[in-house]
């Protein structure tokens, strides 16, 4: 029990990770994972998971990608403490660090020693629901963690293009209602943007879309074929277990 309250230890990618995460408030789920499959890497690349929360995103990428540094940048403290116990108890603390910061708040970043211009990969998964269209949690943290206020994805997102490399790359998770308006903040700083949706089952619409863009790239938007979460019984599709129990890369994910 962390003073925040209760947590559960879980079990996240076929029990590659194990992740203690409150057991109230926002929740660890699929999104996570899916934006760590799409963000490629390198051994000796720096990374830097905006809104990290407990760190599952961070970790599946490190996990997933020897010799990557990871830094979990969130502004809960409590989450952040038990982001430094997860990378500690998964075994990748020589790897990840976490940072207490509002992604926002360029100033501190850099005084924590992530200048301008020092990161090769930014992943992100901001706060998307409207509060206007849809009804907020009662819980504190999971309204903070799921709903957004205006501005907030482009903000977030001149954060990451300010602390990227030139030729760095940003990967987004969004609800898929709102890919236009993504692109839209996204093109001002980023170029090659590649757009995938993905769907529920086959022939509904998209309930996310994972959004890739190279910092001062030029280039059109592209458009990546659809991943099917579950068959027409309910059941995961392979390229959803392949992802989700088996950790593998997506193929818009550049190594």
């Amino acid at each position: 029990m962390t003073a925040g309250g209760e947590t559960t230890d879980d079990a996240v990618l076929g029990g590659r990770l194990r992740l203690l995460q409150p057991k109230r408030g926002h929740r660890v789920g699929h999104d996570a994972m899916l934006l760590a499959a799409v963000t490629g890497g390198r051994a000796g690349e720096r990374a830097a998971d905006f809104g990290a929360g407990i760190g599952s995103a961070g970790l599946a990428l490190a996990a997933r990608v020897p010799g990557i540094d990871v830094t979990l940048i969130e502004i809960d403290p409590m989450l952040c403490a038990l982001a430094v116990e997860n990378a500690a108890r998964n075994g990748l603390a020589d790897r990840v660090r976490v940072l207490a910061c509002n992604v926002e708040d360029n100033a501190a970043i850099a005084a924590a020693g992530l200048a301008a211009g020092s990161i090769d990969r930014v992943l992100m998964n901001p706060p998307f629901n409207d509060a206007a269209r849809q009804q907020s949690s009662p819980d504190a943290q999971r309204r903070r963690a799921h709903v957004a206020d205006e501005g907030l994805a482009a903000r977030w997102i001149a954060s990451a293009a300010w602390l990227l490399k030139p030729g760095g790359v940003l990967t987004v998770i969004w609800r898929g209602a709102g890919r236009d308006d993504l692109v839209a903040a996204m093109q001002p700083h980023f170029g090659e943007i590649g757009v995938l949706p993905v769907l529920p089952r086959a022939g509904a619409e998209a309930i996310r879309v994972l959004v890739r863009g190279t910092k001062g790239a030029s280039g059109v938007r592209r458009d990546d074929t659809p991943l099917v979460l579950n068959d027409a019984d309910g059941k995961p599709t392979q390229a959803a277990e392949e992802i989700l129990r088996l950790a593998r890369p997506l193929p818009m994910a550049e190594p």
